[in-house]
């Protein structure tokens, strides 16, 4: 049988083990997070973040999109296949987003 210190100490490497292994993760609130334009559609088309986020858009589509937040917040230049726009949202609130290029692409952000 195991005796009941040896069982603490089982116990006690366990749970080290685990924190050191979830410290070592990447946090699941994301630091950044990229969002894929293709086939006139911004996916995912509503996402979720922590205040402080960067978020890329990646133009994987043939036509030029842009990027323009609905407050004026940001507006990005026109950009071609394989080009990308990036910000850092820095206060929580509601974003929508869309490509004034193409009006009926449309997006959610939501920053926490």
């Amino acid at each position: 049988m195991i005796s009941a210190s040896y069982r603490t100490l089982l116990t006690v490497a366990s749970v080290a083990v685990l924190w050191l292994i979830a410290a070592s993760q990447p946090s699941s609130a994301a630091d950044s997070a990229q969002i894929v334009i293709k086939d006139f559609m911004f996916t995912p088309m509503a996402l979720t973040v922590k205040a402080g986020a960067t978020i890329t858009w990646a133009n994987k589509d043939d036509e030029p999109h842009n990027v323009v937040s609905d407050t004026g917040l940001f507006r990005s230049g026109g950009f071609d296949t394989d080009e990308i726009f990036s910000y850092k949202f820095d206060k929580p609130g509601t974003y929508h987003i869309t490509c004034s290029i193409h009006p009926r692409m449309v997006e959610t952000i939501i920053v926490e």
